[in-house]
């Protein structure tokens, strides 16, 4: 068994959890929150007794052998990098980090202690993004990626009612490119790699935060255009472009229906089922690995997530967000 502690007592790591319990190996030990109190009531949940309120005393325990971590944004590199230091594999939420420097110190952490690193992020792992992956040659030569996810928080209520929750407080390296055009840049970057140029606009909050955008990407020979909102809600479909016909994907995020439309007007269903929770597939790639001995996925690589976190950071810079994560450029040691 390979026995988890989480940290973030959310709806995202219940969800997790909920997901994780299907996979064979995975079993729930630990719970950490900043007070003990919450982290009591939320462990109750699961029938768990063990909780900390302290990241150090987490990392060193022997009744632990990985993290998944989600903590605000803005504690990820801190929270892996003590955790990776004490010898635990981490499962980070994404965005892994607030910016590439942070996530090259968690590298280096990893690779230090020979412990596993790998982003959270569902949509590469799921049954449909591998059909999507095994049917693109059906298109022909590849033109444009247009992907949309746009989705009012409901967070943005509260917001326009004069309360700023960590969906939209900078302070926490949040907004809607972290939060959501996230989940339209790393399935383009598993599927065509590193771009030639990014140019990015924004639509800012008072509070500091981008409440929507849009990133135009150049690639040799294809472009791609994101839309990705937490003010606004969309109900387009995201689209590969071939010369021979496009692929139309319900949902960036988690794709449900898939299906090729060719340029001589037949079409094709490629979808594929999935009988699990989205986050089911995370944790089984990531527990595989673990068993494997492998260190990195092949998949949700470091490479892809640090080209996606530099087209984030390209993104944030032309459009003039700045997040305080940025501004303080820590070193983290673990200690």
């Amino acid at each position: 068994m390979i026995r988890f502690g989480v940290m973030g007592t959310n709806w995202i790591t219940e969800n997790f959890i909920k997901a994780a319990n299907d996979v064979e190996d995975f079993t729930l030990t630990a719970v950490y929150s900043r007070t003990e109190e919450r982290a009591k009531e939320f462990a109750a949940k699961f029938g768990v007794q063990t909780i900390f309120t302290d990241v150090e005393s987490m990392a060193k325990s022997d009744d632990i052998d990985a993290v998944y971590i989600a903590s605000p944004n803005s504690f990820h590199a801190q929270h892996a990098v003590t955790c990776m230091s004490h010898g635990k594999h981490v499962l980070c939420e994404k965005p892994i980090a607030s910016n590439t420097t942070e996530f090259q110190q968690m590298t280096a952490t990893a690779k230090k202690n020979n412990v596993l690193l790998m982003e959270a992020l569902k949509t590469t792992l799921l049954p449909n993004f591998k059909s999507i992956q095994n049917n693109l040659h059906k298109i022909g030569k590849i033109r444009r990626y247009a992907a949309s996810y746009c989705q009012y928080s409901s967070r943005y209520d509260a917001y326009k009612e004069g309360t700023v929750l960590n969906a939209f407080n900078p302070a926490f390296s949040n907004g809607s490119l972290m939060d959501i055009g996230i989940y339209c840049l790393y399935p383009m970057v598993v599927l065509f790699g590193k771009p030639r140029r990014v140019k990015a606009n924004g639509i800012f909050l008072d509070s500091g935060v981008d409440g929507e955008g849009t990133i135009l990407v150049e690639y040799e020979g294809m472009d791609a255009v994101i839309m990705h909102s937490k003010i606004t809600n969309s109900y387009l479909p995201s689209e590969i472009q071939g010369e021979d016909g496009s692929i139309l994907i319900d949902k960036i995020n988690a794709p449900e229906k898939v299906e090729i439309r060719y340029r001589d007007g037949s079409t094709e269903d490629i979808t594929q089922p999935h009988t699990y929770n989205p986050m089911y597939y995370e944790a089984k790639e990531f527990i595989e690995l673990i068993k494997n001995g492998q260190l990195e996925s092949s998949t949700n690589s470091y490479v892809h997530s640090l080209t996606t976190a530099e087209i984030m950071e390209e993104t944030r810079k032309q459009i003039g967000l700045v997040f305080p994560a940025d501004k303080a450029r820590q070193t983290f040691t673990g200690n």
